[in-house]
């Protein structure tokens, strides 16, 4: 399993971000250019977290958010045609 930690600064609150990371609805890509709004599912959305697919240009990833944590969001993938488990095809990519 790969760990992938990104960091990065703004000039939004931690707030703004968690805000924007979370926002599902239409028009996403405007704030994430590879999640075109043809692609994104909500399987699931509670208080904290969220079960998510999304992707653009032929390439997708299910993500699970976690943002339990009011200093971090994770995003685990839990399948997708790129990386991390494809079920849909059986294999491992």
């Amino acid at each position: 399993m790969s760990i992938i930690h990104l960091h990065g600064t703004s000039t939004g609150t931690p707030e703004q971000y968690v805000a924007g990371l979370t926002d599902f609805g239409p028009g996403r890509s405007r704030l994430f250019g590879n999640s075109a709004d043809a692609y994104l599912k909500v399987h699931h959305r509670g208080g904290l977290q969220a079960d998510v697919t999304e992707g653009s240009g032929g390439i997708w990833e299910r993500l699970h958010y976690d943002w339990s944590d009011p200093k971090r969001v994770v995003l685990t993938t839990t399948d997708s045609n790129v990386w991390g488990v494809n079920r849909r095809r059986g294999h491992v990519a």
